[in-house]
């Protein structure tokens, strides 16, 4: 029996994660894949998301779209219906901004617009799409979020901006939706490509690999806490 059906209720835990092609959101998803999950796979980039989903065990549906497309958020749930219907929605997908990071006084207000559209617009999209059948399922919501939105670093404030509005809605959601559990989640400083964008040209390389918070994410959502803002590297295994 795959771990997916081993509550033994005919359930199968299906997730969606966007922005899985590479860094934080394709070692969640292959962590979820290793655990028997079925996989809904986002990105951008065609070749790049499709070539990392064959290399993972299991259903795994790649998708490949912009998040802030409306018919691409419907696709996404629609695919997860097909395997079963999502258990899980892993709101991974974002845009960083401009780089380098400019202060606010300088900042182009059409960039801000771009990361509101993909870190909170297109993330709540494709969650009212997602949110019936996560009700129904008594499913869970996994949004990445970042000590940037709750913290005042010089360069982040677009990107902060945007992930403390993801905390504002989150917290809303968990009180508005009492039948899902629902995460806000800061992973820490990783090593991803987002992350070197911005800091162009610095060595990041002290910065742990993104698969190193995997096993903080597979504990949450096989524990399944009560609502709220989690920092990963904190999490008790």
């Amino acid at each position: 029996m795959r771990e997916a059906d081993a509550a033994g209720d005919g359930v199968r835990r299906v997730a969606i994660v966007t922005g899985a092609s590479r860094g934080l959101g394709h070692a969640v998803a292959a962590g979820l894949a290793g655990a028997g999950w079925d996989l809904v796979l986002d990105a951008r980039g065609a070749d790049e998301l499709v070539a990392a989903a064959a290399a993972l065990p299991g259903r795994v549906e790649a998708i490949p779209g912009d998040i802030t497309d409306a018919d691409h958020r419907e696709d996404l749930v629609a695919a997860a219906d097909a395997l079963g219907g999502a258990t899980l929605l892993v709101n991974n997908a974002g845009a960083l901004g401009p780089s380098p990071l400019p202060g606010l006084a300088e900042y182009p207000l059409d960039g801000l617009r771009e990361v509101f559209e993909a870190n909170v617009v297109a993330l709540l999209g494709l969650t009212q799409v997602a949110l019936p059948g996560l009700r129904r399922r008594g499913g869970a919501i996994l949004n990445i979020t970042s000590d940037a939105a709750v913290a005042h670093y010089e360069g982040w404030g677009g990107y902060g901006a945007s992930k403390a509005a993801v905390d504002l809605l989150s917290g809303v959601l968990s009180v508005e939706e009492p039948a899902i559990h629902v995460w806000w989640a800061d992973p820490g400083d990783l090593r991803t490509r987002m992350h070197q964008d911005a800091f162009p040209g610095e060595d990041i390389s002290d910065r742990p690999a993104p698969d190193t918070i995997v096993p903080a994410v597979l504990h949450v959502v096989s524990t399944r806490p009560r609502s709220g803002r989690i920092r990963l590297p904190e999490v008790a295994l």
